[in-house]
């Protein structure tokens, strides 16, 4: 994928996210709303640097997926996913991500690794 420039885009994204409504006070229901959502856009981030595939559809399968909970945290709330891809090749990409309350307290750290596939 490139950008508009014929450069490559860089292997970083960054999104703000929360859960719509308001979840009960149970950190679980906090906890399990943010472990969906990091799974949403973590691995495309190794897409980015890559060059098109002329239109072919890219299937994309999470070989792995680790997740570090750091502090407590409301998922109703805004936060801030910020990934980075340092390597991808092979077919295989690695993601890593760190999920930020609106202040700045870092809550969460994601990893991934991805089996990515061309289809013809």
């Amino acid at each position: 994928m490139w950008s508009s420039h014929g450069e490559p885009y860089s292997p970083h994204q960054r999104m703000w996210f929360r859960a719509r409504g308001t979840l009960p006070a149970d950190p679980l229901y906090h906890v399990c709303a943010v472990a969906y959502a990091s799974d949403l856009r973590l691995i495309t981030t190794t897409l980015l640097p890559h060059r098109s595939t002329d239109g072919r559809t890219i299937s994309l399968a999470s070989l792995d997926h680790a997740m570090w909970f750091h502090r407590p945290f409301r998922a109703d709330e805004w936060l801030l996913y910020i990934q980075e891809s340092p390597s991808a090749s092979g077919s295989r990409g690695f993601a890593r991500g760190e999920i930020y309350t609106a202040d700045g307290r870092l809550v969460v750290s994601v990893a991934q690794e991805g089996l990515m596939h061309v289809k013809p």
